[in-house]
């Protein structure tokens, strides 16, 4: 039987994620909370909409970055921690260059350098210029950490929903698809191309499996996991039943 596996938010994009218990989703929205703030790089702009992923720090571009877990907090505020940098907490409205600070030396030299962290539209701020969920499937996990000779964090993905119970890569043919969720129905649209990101071990925040060669050598596409749109709003938790429609 299809089940939620993990839940995970991403406060900040490319910046931290935190593992949840339940969520309520809404029509037309990402997952609450999700990439609901981006730190802009180089001369990139505040334009009020979304903007390509290529304007904000990214894992990707700062390896290190993807050591960073997070934790909203009850008053609005972000706490965010890594191995060398340490914690910081933070109220992403108003301090945008305490944040840079602490960020700094986790951020390569060479790249644009980091600018001011901004609040994303109500679409939220992920890698496609609509409202979205990301859903991944364990087994798929399972089947690329075989061919890589490692078992992978999932947090390596950046997804928000881990689904368990499904065949490996199953779920990379539900785009045209409705799944029901626990309360919630939501369309599958696409399936999400990866970059470098994934190549970077969460613990350490340095690159060790070459995962996009071995998704392409071994299946040819560098594809994980799909988006989604929420259709129908309602709650979602950990163990929550999946039906594909």
């Amino acid at each position: 039987m299809r089940r939620v596996a993990q839940i995970w938010r991403h406060p900040i994009k490319g910046i931290g994620a935190e593992l949840l218990q339940q969520i309520a989703l809404t029509p037309d929205r990402p997952l609450p909370g999700d990439r609901a703030w981006a730190l802009l790089t180089g001369e990139a702009q505040d334009t009020g909409a979304w903007q390509s992923c290529r304007n904000f720090a990214r894992g990707c571009f700062g390896p290190e970055l993807m050591a960073i877990t997070a934790r909203s907090l009850a008053d609005g505020r972000i706490a965010l921690d890594h191995p060398k940098a340490g914690e910081i907490e933070i109220d992403p409205a108003t301090d945008s260059d305490a944040l840079v600070a602490w960020l700094s030396p986790l951020w390569p030299e060479e790249r644009p350098a980091l600018g001011r962290l901004i609040a994303a539209p109500d679409e939220g701020m992920s890698d496609g210029p609509y409202a979205c969920v990301s859903i991944l499937g364990r087994a798929s996990l399972g089947a690329l950490s075989e061919a890589c000779g490692t078992q992978l964090d999932p947090r390596r993905f950046r997804g928000n929903l881990w689904v368990k119970g499904l065949e490996p890569w199953e779920e990379l043919d539900w785009p045209g698809r409705r799944l029901r969720i626990g309360e919630a129905e939501l369309e599958v649209v696409e399936r999400i191309d990866r970059c470098r990101a994934t190549q970077v071990n969460p613990e350490t925040g340095e690159e060790d499996v070459q995962t996009l060669r071995i998704l392409r050598r071994t299946w040819g596409h560098i594809d994980f996991g799909v988006k989604a749109r929420v259709i129908t709003g309602g709650e979602i938790a950990l163990d929550s039943e999946i039906e594909v429609l």
